[in-house]
This record gives structure tokens, C-alpha cells and sequence, in this order.
């Protein structure tokens, strides 16, 4: 890792643990739409809101990467199928949005993510759409890939592209950290980049996918993983 000049890293499950904020944000949703538009709530129990997705999902398989639209997309079926008319669909999901905005962000994380950031090209690489300038922590990175940017999720390889684009090195100058073996760390390695598996959850790699480059449990573990990088950018003249 001595060569390291940048950083791709994944946000969900890697800088803060996602399941619960989702959650939240769909339960916020759903209590929202109780309010203002009970019928949705009565004709979309969980069974059949996930078929409606399903089907959402098949109809635009060219958007499969774009989150937004297809939560849109549900809503405005839903709204559809209810009797309502679908000028509700982006207050609703602001509010959904509202929720999956509100993080908390693993101890390990916001003193070494700025640490990183005065010495590496540090470059959010993520299929979701967090807003990290809601979230508080935009300024520790020099630029944001999505899926929506690159016209692809993770594991293709031109979202990795992109991103690499985005640090202004070369793809073996950089180290992809991520949680998901294979949509982060297969697709980084497909790639060209560097890995470091982010394993806060103790898990056991899967033994038939090529191995990361490193496993790391913290953030912070990736601090020490770049020592050597580091140090040479510091004794550089």
C-alpha cells in the first residue's frame, strides 16, 4: 500500500450501519402517508408494496441502479392504483429522504476520514444516495460518485472508473474500501484498484471470490494500513 496516492470508499455499512436508518426512513414514510393518504397504507400491506416493487423494478430494468426513481416509480403506481393523483410523490419522498439522511457515523470514522483527506484524493463511491452535505461531511471528500452519475451501480466496471477519473491517479494508485465482497471488492479488483475489506461484523470471506488486499475493521485500521504512503508524502520535499 506503500504506492497509495488516493481512496475510493463505500458509504453504507462502511462509514455507518444502514439497515436501521432505512428502517426508520420507510417507517417515516409510511406514517406520513397514513396521515395524508390512508389509502395507500390500506391497499399496500408489506407483501404487496414488495410485489409492486418487484414489478417497478422489471418495467425499468435500465434504471435498476437509480434508487430515487424507482422509490418514486412505487409511489406514484401506488398513488395510481389508489385513486390519488401523483403531484404527492416528491413531498413524499422528502420525507423518506429526511430519514435516510440521518446517520450516525461509526465512532472510528470523522477524525480519521479528515486526517485521510489532507493527504489522499479521498472519493465517496456509492450505489445509494446519501447527501453528504446533509449528513455534515462533504468537505472530507474531494468528490462523490454515484450510480446515478455513472449510469451503473457497483460492481460495473465504470462506476470504479469513474471514480478512479475522479482522483486523477492511476487505478493501481488507489485503494477501494467497501464492505460488500463482491460489489465492492470484486468490482474494485476487476477494476485494477487496490482493496481493503471494511469487515466490521466479524464475517468470514468467501473462499471462492478472489481475497482483498487487506481487511480492516475501523477506519482507523485503514490509517495504519496507509502508514507507509503517509510517510512518504510527509518526507517528500
Amino acid at each position: 500500500m506503500h504506492r497509495i496516492r488516493a481512496i475510493t470508499i463505500d458509504l453504507d455499512d462502511t462509514l455507518w450501519e444502514i439497515g436501521p436508518v432505512i428502517r426508520r426512513a420507510e417507517a417515516d414514510l409510511w406514517a406520513w402517508l397514513e396521515q395524508n393518504y390512508p389509502r395507500i397504507p390500506e391497499a399496500f400491506p408489506p407483501d404487496v408494496s414488495a410485489a409492486l416493487r418487484e414489478q417497478v423494478v422489471k418495467d425499468h430494468p435500465d434504471r435498476m441502479h437509480d434508487f430515487r426513481f424507482l422509490r418514486k416509480a412505487v409511489l406514484t403506481a401506488m398513488a395510481l392504483k389508489t385513486g390519488y393523483h401523483a403531484d404527492f410523490v416528491e413531498e413524499a419522498f422528502a420525507v423518506f429522504d429526511a430519514g435516510r439522511n440521518k446517520v450516525s457515523l461509526f465512532p472510528d470514522v470523522m477524525p480519521v476520514l479528515q486526517e485521510l483527506s489532507q493527504h489522499f484524493r479521498v472519493v465517496a463511491l456509492t450505489n445509494g444516495n446519501a447527501n453528504l452535505e446533509t449528513i455534515g461531511i462533504r468537505e472530507c471528500f474531494h468528490s462523490v460518485i454515484t450510480a446515478v452519475d455513472a449510469g451503473a451501480a457497483k460492481p460495473a466496471a465504470i462506476i470504479f472508473e469513474k471514480a478512479v477519473q475522479a482522483t486523477g491517479v492511476a487505478p493501481n494508485e488507489v485503494v477501494h474500501v467497501g464492505d460488500h465482497p463482491e460489489i465492492d471488492i470484486v468490482g474494485a479488483i476487476d477494476a485494477g484498484l487496490r482493496t481493503a475489506w471494511m469487515n466490521r461484523t466479524d464475517a468470514i470471506w468467501p473462499e471462492h471470490l478472489p481475497a482483498p488486499d487487506a481487511t480492516i475493521t475501523t477506519i482507523t485500521e485503514l490509517r495504519e494500513l496507509l502508514g507507509d504512503a503517509l510517510a512518504g508524502m510527509n518526507d517528500a520535499p
